[in-house]
């Protein structure tokens, strides 16, 4: 089980900025039998956390006692940097189950894909329900099945390890193949209408200015 060293945050403490200059994060702890607690953590130890468990593995959070088994439930990040600037844990029961969006990830590549049709992917995560401890670090869809146009993979089709029941409607596709739309070409005849007027009107005017030269 993946772990994170945090502390409770002081009331009164450093602010959310302060907290980033020192490399570290400011975040809050939550559940059905946990009462909402602030903590701040190091920032770069998050990140390792975060790449590896996403929200669908359990993180244990250690310093606040007894370790306490969470799932990250929400990171905000920030709207320039794209880094975290706050992060919510929602603390879980053995035995009590939660809905979470697991991450689809794609392998293989589509017979279909390789002989020119495009590849749409529909979905990137399907919800389900399990126990906390069930759930899965992600979903494995092999693209490679996918041969002929049209040919779909849907989430009926993904493979639910014991005790994970499907939340996502089961007929949602996943992924599918279609064929490439040929580009149209304008085939309008161009209107130049306004440019043998204009050609004319400099020719009416070059013809008048002639003849006013020849008067004089």
């Amino acid at each position: 089980m993946l772990s994170l060293t945090v502390e409770k945050r002081v009331e009164g403490g450093a602010s959310a900025p302060q907290l980033i200059r020192a490399g570290k994060l400011a975040g809050v702890v939550y559940g059905a039998h946990q009462e909402a607690t602030p903590i701040v953590f190091a920032a770069n130890e998050f990140g390792k956390v975060f790449t590896a468990a996403g929200e669908a593995t359990i993180v244990s959070l250690e310093g606040m006692g007894a370790a306490l088994p969470t799932l990250i439930h929400e990171v905000d990040l920030d709207p320039l940097t794209n880094k975290p600037r706050h992060v919510d844990f929602y603390a879980v029961t053995k035995g009590e189950k939660v809905q979470v969006h697991i991450p689809v990830e794609f392998v293989g590549e589509s017979p279909a894909v390789k002989a020119g049709a495009n590849l749409v992917k529909v979905l990137h995560e399907v919800e389900v329900e399990a126990d906390p401890m069930n759930l899965p670090h992600n979903f494995t869809v092999d693209i490679s099945v996918l041969v002929e146009l049209n040919a779909q993979i849907r989430v009926s089709d993904l493979v639910l390890p014991a005790g994970v029941t499907l939340v996502t409607d089961a007929d949602e596709v996943i992924v599918l193949t279609q064929e490439v739309a040929a580009e149209k070409v304008d085939e309008t005849p161009a209107d130049i209408s306004s440019v043998e007027v204009e050609e004319k009107g400099k020719k009416e005017e070059e013809g008048s200015e002639e003849g006013s030269t020849e008067a004089n």
